[in-house]
């Protein structure tokens, strides 16, 4: 999964852009967003989703309960019910953690 093509000045995106960045169909993106109450896309007049940052920035969080931390969609469902701060500040710790690691090991490989 990758979402670092993210493009941070964008406001909205298509769900293809959302299933390219996390490396799944777009059937995935339609099952969590009917699943997850904290995934809320608008819809354009055509009644084509549009996601917002703070949406991928949702996903990311499933993404990490369930494919990352091996939670069943109950387990996150009830995880992000209970506490979504604490979740979402232990996401973001995690995700700090993963890039030092990454920055570590990439300063070991040039040694």
């Amino acid at each position: 999964m990758s979402t670092e093509n993210k493009k941070p000045d964008k406001l909205f995106y298509s769900i293809g852009e959302v299933a390219e960045m996390f490396n799944v169909k777009t059937s995935l993106i339609r099952y969590w967003e009917n699943e997850f109450d904290i995934i809320k896309p608008q819809k354009n007049k055509k009644g084509n989703r549009l996601f917002t940052a703070k949406d991928i920035d949702n996903f990311h969080l499933i993404w990490h309960l369930v494919k990352e931390r091996g939670m069943t969609l109950k387990g996150a469902k009830k995880k992000i019910k209970e506490n979504l701060e604490e979740t979402e500040h232990n996401f973001e710790a995690v995700k700090k953690l993963n890039e030092i690691k990454d920055l570590l090991l990439a300063i070991k490989n040039e040694l």
